[in-house]
């Protein structure tokens, strides 16, 4: 693992937090090495699947506002388990609360959204929903199953030296409390644990007043609670702009979808109007329920207002370090590619990158990471490492931007992975694949794609390709003048 200004370290056992996509995938990267004595993965939750683990109608339980990212490990919520036949028989499991709702869709066409070595979805709509993708998850987990403690709480990890960790466990079942040490520790706990509901003026005396009116996304599990309600929608991306949809199905017209700047993702729809920001939560002295927004327009008697102003990074299990990692809890400090805690690279950070495709770019990490730890990679030097996190504050600065990589950044840093992984000394190892071509191409053009399913309606179920859709990158390629001329002259 070493570097020009740090000895080699010796690396025999590994503990992942999480067993979503991110710790099945950098597990199965880690095995693929063979020089590991023990890689044990710790998950909370009964499954695979991490954030995909669907919570049916949780208890809203956020602080309004919510600007903490420091909180604390959360409780798990207990519920009896049925058999096959439905019915229950007497076994409690520990769920924990994810933002997944009833009628969710992917934002990614499964063309793209798969693993490298599974199958993909392609017997499924393009942009499968959440069943399907839980099910995928599942599968893809098959092969390190052998590996995983499931209901085993991360409850905190504290460095007894440089390269060595020592971990406090809970069995949830029998809350037994255990340690064990470690040499290496993979995060992978997700980042949709805490979420972030602003400061506005007004907020807390308002939503006192009116208990129930203000929540946030996490919480939301389908449209029926919102049948004619008047409904403002802080947050315009990807989740926020899909609940919009369904929301506006049944709430009153129009929807109000309250904005700071123009989503990627967003499109006009009869059932919603954009509005600005609430700059105040008004007092019952200007109106029932009201708000005013930035531009001073003024609305009343509002009966739901949903906040998609996504969420905070938060290690409440590594004590020692939160101080270090989390500051506002908008970015994770001290990192070098969003990857390696720069003054201990024995703690590496799978799937921290917002705005990506997530299974294939945590393949990519699982394979640096697996490969440094077997001692088959170069790191740089601490103050390199250093270098690249202050050139990337320079450029985006130090707040939410940082982790977020917007096309095609998101493809330049999974392809700048595999180029990393493809330097190993010696043969062996798992080794993830590029994004192709197609794969671009198609990428440039999701929200497009997403659109043109979208105004399917229900017959958008049975839409698998995205020639279907007429997005035929064959045909595309044959249209560009560059293959015209090529054509021309072998005719």
């Amino acid at each position: 693992m070493g570097s020009s200004d740090r000895e080699r370290s010796e690396i025999r056992r590994i503990c992942v937090v999480g067993a979503g996509p991110g710790g099945a995938a950098a597990s199965k990267y880690l095995l693929a090495e063979k020089c590991f004595d023990i890689i044990d993965i710790f998950e909370q939750q009964a499954s695979f699947g991490g954030v995909w683990n669907y919570s049916n109608d949780p208890i809203d339980t956020i602080d309004i506002p919510q600007t903490n990212s420091h909180q604390p490990l959360y409780e798990p919520i207990w519920h009896s388990v049925s058999g096959r036949n439905g019915v229950t028989n007497g076994e409690q499991q520990a769920t924990f609360v994810s933002p997944m709702y009833e009628r969710l869709e992917t934002n990614i066409p499964h063309s793209i959204m798969k693993f490298s070595d599974m199958p993909s979805l392609e017997d499924h709509q393009l942009f499968p929903s959440r069943e399907v993708v839980t099910q995928y998850l599942e599968d893809y987990g098959e092969d390190v199953r052998h590996l995983v403690s499931f209901q085993t709480q991360v409850m905190n990890i504290c460095q007894t030296r440089l390269g060595a960790h020592q971990v406090q466990l809970r069995d949830l079942q029998t809350n037994t409390v255990y340690e064990k040490i470690y040499d290496a520790v993979v995060v992978a706990n997700g980042h949709y644990t805490v979420p972030s509901l602003p400061n506005i003026k007004g907020i807390t005396k308002w939503n006192q007043a009116n208990p129930g009116v203000i929540s946030h996304t996490k919480f939301y599990r389908r449209p029926g609670p919102f049948i004619d309600k008047k409904v403002i929608i802080v947050g315009n991306a990807a989740s926020g702009t899909d609940i919009a949809s369904q929301i506006g199905t049944v709430s009153k017209h129009p929807l109000l979808m309250s904005q700071r700047s123009q989503s990627v993702v967003a499109f006009a729809a009869s059932y919603k109007e954009d509005v600005p920001e609430i700059a105040e939560f008004l007092p019952h002295s200007y109106g029932p329920r009201a708000v005013r927004f930035v531009d001073g327009r003024v609305e009343e008697d509002i009966d739901a207002i949903l906040f998609a102003t996504g969420y905070y990074y938060s290690f409440p299990f590594l004590s020692s370090l939160e101080s270090r990692l989390i500051s506002t809890g908008e970015r994770v400090q001290h990192l070098y590619k969003h990857l390696f805690y720069i003054d201990d690279p024995t703690i590496a950070f799978i799937g921290l990158p917002a705005n990506i495709i997530p299974f294939r770019t945590v393949e990519g990490q699982g394979a640096v990471v697996a490969r440094v730890w077997a001692n088959r990679l170069e790191l740089p030097s601490t103050l390199e490492m250093s270098r690249w996190e202050e050139d990337v504050i320079a450029e985006v600065g130090a707040g939410k931007a940082f982790h977020v990589l917007p096309f095609p950044k998101d493809f330049e840093y999974h392809n700048d992975l595999v180029n990393w992984a493809t330097r190993a000394t010696s043969q062996g190892g798992k080794l993830p694949i590029r994004w192709s071509a197609e794969d671009t191409w198609a990428r440039g053009r999701f929200p497009a794609i997403k659109k043109a399913f979208a105004d399917k309606g229900d017959a958008r179920h049975g839409i698998k390709t995205l020639q279907e859709l007429d997005f035929d990158y064959e045909a595309w390629l044959r249209e560009q003048p560059q293959n015209q001329e090529g054509l021309s002259r072998s005719t």
